[in-house]
C-alpha cells in the first residue's frame, strides 16, 4: 500500500492519499481530537489498508493543530475545521475519474464526526454517503447554563486554556490499544483546550436545526459505554434525519474507539460491507 502526499488548497494541513487499484469508490477520513490521519493505518484495526484492499481509495489529512499540520497544538475552532473539510471535498469533486465519477463517502470519528456532519449538512453535493464513528454530536447538553455562557468568553480570552481531561481509560477495553495511544508521540495528550471545547459545543448545538433536512445515506456506530462522546447524540441524530437509508449500530458495552475495542472485527466488517453496498 503506497501512501502519497495530498494537499487541500486553501487549508494549511498535511494530507495523504492511499490509492486503490481499480477503485470502486473513495473515502475521506476525518480524525478525532488530539490524534492524526495516519493513525488509521495501523490502529483502528488497520482501517485504511482494509478499505484500500476493498477497492476504496482513501484521502485524509491532519487537521489544524494536529499531527504534523501547523498551528497551536489541539487549539482549534471547529467552524474553521468545517471550512477545511468543505475545501477538501471540493477538491475531490474534481478528482481524476470524474468523467464517470466514483462515489465519495465521508467518514468522521469523534470530533471528526462532528466536522463531517456539519460539512455534509451544509453542502451534501458530491457525497454518496456518510459514516460517523462515535461522533461528538451532543456536546455540553448536560453542562450547567453558567458554563455554557462562560465557555465562549474563556475561548476568546484564553483559547489555549486546558479545560477538560478526557483520560485514556475510556478509549478501549483492550489494554494494548490504550498503551499504544499513551505511547504515541504524535498524539496530543493534554486536556481539551478552551477554544476547541467551546466551538465544539456551539457547533453541535446549532446543527440540530439542520438535521431534519439530511437525506444522505448514513451509517452511525457508537458504544453504549462511551464516556467521551454521548451515544444519545447518535440515537437522536438517526431519529432526526430524513434519510430513507440510515443505520445505527449501538454496540452494547462498547468504548469510544470501537475499531480499537473488543468488537472491532464486527464493526469493521459492517462498515466495509455498508460502503461496498453503496459503491
Amino acid at each position: 500500500m503506497n501512501q502519497q502526499p495530498w494537499s487541500v488548497p486553501g487549508a494549511p494541513v498535511s494530507g495523504y492519499v492511499w490509492n486503490a487499484q481499480n477503485p470502486r469508490g473513495a473515502v475521506l477520513i476525518s480524525h478525532g481530537v488530539g490524534e492524526y490521519a495516519t493513525r488509521y493505518v495501523e490502529r483502528y484495526h488497520a482501517l485504511i489498508p482494509t478499505l484500500v484492499n476493498a477497492g476504496l481509495t482513501v484521502y485524509a489529512y491532519d487537521q489544524r493543530g494536529h499531527g504534523v499540520s501547523g498551528g497551536p497544538r489541539a487549539v482549534v475552532d471547529l467552524n474553521v475545521l468545517v471550512e477545511d473539510h468543505l475545501k477538501a471535498r471540493e477538491v475531490l469533486r474534481g478528482r481524476p475519474g470524474d468523467d464517470s465519477p466514483l462515489p465519495l463517502f465521508a467518514l468522521g470519528h469523534s470530533m471528526g464526526g462532528l466536522v463531517t456532519a456539519a460539512s455534509a449538512s451544509r453542502d451534501p453535493r458530491g457525497l454518496s454517503g456518510v459514516v460517523l464513528s462515535s461522533p461528538s454530536l451532543l456536546m455540553g447538553e448536560k453542562e450547567p447554563a453558567w458554563l455554557k455562557t462562560l465557555a465562549p468568553l474563556l475561548a476568546k480570552v484564553f483559547p489555549a486554556a486546558p479545560v477538560r481531561d478526557l483520560g485514556t481509560g475510556s478509549l478501549s477495553r483492550l489494554p494494548g490499544e490504550v498503551a499504544a495511544y499513551e505511547a504515541d508521540k504524535l498524539v496530543y495528550h493534554g486536556k481539551v483546550r478552551a477554544l476547541t471545547a467551546a466551538s465544539m459545543m456551539g457547533l453541535s448545538s446549532r446543527l440540530w436545526a439542520e438535521y431534519p433536512h439530511w437525506k444522505l445515506p448514513t451509517l452511525v456506530f457508537h458504544g453504549t459505554a462511551d464516556r467521551i462522546t454521548d451515544p444519545a447524540g447518535s440515537q437522536r441524530f438517526i431519529d432526526t434525519i430524513a434519510s430513507p437509508d440510515k443505520t445505527l449500530i449501538l454496540q452494547e458495552g462498547g468504548y469510544h474507539e470501537l475499531l480499537n475495542d473488543e468488537p472491532r472485527e464486527e464493526i469493521r466488517a459492517a462498515l466495509v460491507a455498508w460502503l461496498l453496498e453503496r459503491s
